[in-house]
């Protein structure tokens, strides 16, 4: 019998070179090359967007950052992770409870993307799937452990996946920000 392999996380498995971005607005842009295209295609980093570019939202673009994978551009300057963080942090004060959850999923081998147009966080797919070739399976809300919601807020974020067709995930980030999760499906009794 021979000993089943760890999995290792997604992002260990692409091309270990570092691209250049640049910091556009509230998105990272990069130039389409063989390093851009294999993360991509390997691991759904970023969206292909105009031609010969990939747009990558602030969240996923720190992920890289940390990763030691991109190199991020304001201007002429180069960031580090705490230059961005905090530059990111202006434009969304939830922010790092909204990476803490990204980073989490990703590091357990998950693919999770923005879930604007659904009105949640994210959009998280099971593990080996990617996006295109089958649906998400959870739309996710990030929330930390001392914030609270009413019964109100809870039933529109329940409805949101119910007609998503998708299972309400709520990662809730704690002081050491560890993600604890809890599934919330619909059940007819």
């Amino acid at each position: 019998m021979t000993k089943k392999k760890k999995q290792e996380p997604i992002i260990e498995q692409v091309n270990e070179e570092k691209f250049d971005s640049h910091l556009i607005a509230r998105n990272v842009i990069a130039d389409s090359n063989n390093i851009t295209r294999d993360i991509y295609d390997k691991s759904r980093f970023g969206e292909p967007v105009e031609k010969n570019k990939f747009q990558y939202g602030m969240i996923e673009a720190l992920f890289l950052l940390e990763k030691e994978r991109i190199n991020i551009y304001d201007g002429k300057k180069l960031m580090d992770f705490d230059v961005f963080m905090k530059k990111a942090s202006k434009l969304d004060k939830t922010f790092w409870i909204k990476y803490c959850v990204y980073r989490d999923l990703r590091k357990r081998g998950y693919i999770a993307k923005t879930a604007l147009k659904f009105g949640a966080d994210f959009r998280v797919y099971d593990r080996g799937v990617k996006p295109g070739d089958d649906h998400a399976k959870w739309v996710v809300f990030p929330v930390h452990e001392t914030d609270s919601f009413n019964w109100h807020e809870f039933s529109a974020k329940n409805r949101v996946a119910h007609s998503t067709r998708k299972n309400l995930l709520i990662g809730i980030v704690d002081e050491e920000s560890d993600v604890t999760y809890y599934e919330i499906t619909w059940t007819r009794p």
